[in-house]
């Protein structure tokens, strides 16, 4: 990983969850979600090192995760699930990584502490799935966060890369767009796509 000065960072990208079990594979796994993966490699190739960096946010569970009581088991470190897609490996191997264990990025070892040290920073742009679960619960305790220390950073969700799974009581168009509700409500700057 690329050692950087915290301090010169303005803009940071958090790829979330973009790991085979939510796409590729597993009890978990939509590939409706992998259509987002073209718009995320065009902007992540178009990163400015000077200003701006990526993290990645991922799911990474151990057998006996509590998580497992509301959702199937999914992401078990160390298997298949939990990599990140092959798309995005490239990024990925460069990239500042958190390995969560819930479905809030807020509560991922060091992640507060880390955010902490981002003094100029000026915008957060949000990019993975789900949007109504796993982007939705960094997002809005992110902004609560940074409302709570006074810092006047805005937090960016650009529609095309992000993305929810479909099922017969979860349809993906309808939860996408009650998570954008919620977000914009919660004063994230909620977008059709993301334009420097």
């Amino acid at each position: 990983m690329k050692i950087m000065d915290y301090k010169k960072i303005k803009r940071l990208y958090i790829n979330v969850d973009m790991v085979n079990g939510f796409i590729n594979c597993g009890a978990m796994h939509d590939k409706g979600i992998g259509a987002i993966i073209g718009e995320q490699v065009r902007i992540l190739n178009n990163i400015d090192d000077a200003y701006e960096k990526l993290i990645f946010v991922v799911e990474c569970h151990k057998k006996s995760c509590k998580e497992f009581k509301k959702f199937p088991e999914h992401c078990i470190e160390g298997t298949e699930e939990a990599k990140v897609v092959s798309q995005l490996q490239k990024f990925f191997e460069n990239a500042e990584v958190y390995k969560k264990n819930s479905t809030s990025a807020m509560f991922a070892p060091n992640f507060q502490n880390d955010l902490n040290k981002y003094e100029n920073l000026k915008e957060v742009v949000v990019m993975g799935c789900c949007t109504d679960i796993c982007v939705l619960n960094l997002v809005i305790p992110m902004i609560n966060y940074f409302d709570e220390n006074d810092k006047e950073v805005m937090v960016t969700v650009p529609k095309n890369i992000v993305e929810t799974y479909d099922a017969p009581n979860h349809l993906r168009k309808e939860y996408n767009e009650m998570a954008f509700k919620l977000m914009k409500q919660a004063g994230a700057n909620i977008v059709d796509e993301f334009t420097k």
